[in-house]
């Protein structure tokens, strides 16, 4: 399953005071989620926000990963989690395949 999570800063995170430690971890993390398969996917928004796409067996699963980061441990960015379904849409306008007897 397909799981978009939304990062947000925690309300007193102050990234000029984060050490740089922990931001080294936060990085060998997400490089193992990402060699792993469970991480696909990682970009920043215009605000700063980070924005993953994950491959998870469920929202538990992709809930225990995003807890594995350092900056979620330690109480600096927070993630909203949203499973990814297909687009139905299409089904408006190809027509079921017809099956045929062989």
């Amino acid at each position: 399953m397909k799981f978009l999570a939304l990062s947000h800063d925690g309300p007193t995170t102050m990234w000029d005071q984060v050490d740089p430690g922990i931001l080294k971890t936060e990085a060998h993390r997400v490089h193992e989620l990402y060699l792993s398969g469970i991480l696909r996917e990682i970009h920043f928004t215009d605000a700063g926000d980070a924005v993953l796409m994950l491959e998870c067996s469920g929202k538990d699963e992709a809930e225990q990963t995003l807890r594995s980061f350092p900056l979620v441990h330690h109480e600096l960015i927070n993630f909203e989690v949203f499973q990814l379904h297909p687009y139905s849409g299409l089904k408006r306008i190809i027509a079921e395949p017809l099956l045929t007897e062989g």
